[in-house]
């Protein structure tokens, strides 16, 4: 376990850009945390980092998943937020996602049945003067 604490959005964005550069496919990221606590904005800072700064990156709140090309590799950026019957995320390809590629998890408890065994956890919290990232 690793605890990082932020206390800006750039910090946090300095966080997710050094953690991005560490990831090779297939791996899974599960994102936790409460509705807007940087979840989207850590996921977009690792999709920017290896797709390049310009990638426009929106959130998959409607859509459910994004997928994106970065150097030889596939991103695939879930929101579960949505789902309320695990059935879906086969049909919406998550079990294909976690075995090649980058799969970053919005609102991962749904899924939690399906994710590896060493799928990364980070939990992101808010205080008074920061924010307290926790990877397990």
């Amino acid at each position: 376990m690793k605890t990082i604490i932020t206390k800006n959005i750039e910090e946090t964005r300095n966080f997710a850009r050094e953690f991005a550069r560490t990831l090779r496919a297939p791996v899974t990221i599960a994102l936790h945390g409460d509705l807007g606590v940087g979840k989207s904005e850590i996921a977009r800072t690792i999709i920017q980092t290896l797709c390049g700064a310009d990638t426009v990156v929106p959130s998959p709140t409607f859509t459910l998943v994004q997928t994106y090309n970065a150097l030889g590799m596939k991103i695939s950026h879930f929101d579960l937020y949505r789902i309320s019957d695990a059935a879906e995320l086969v049909e919406i390809g998550l079990d294909y996602a976690i075995q090649n590629d980058i799969t970053l998890i919005e609102w991962p408890d749904i899924a939690k049945d399906m994710l590896p065994s060493n799928a990364l956890h980070i939990d992101i919290s808010e205080f008074e003067n920061g924010r307290k990232i926790v990877i397990n």
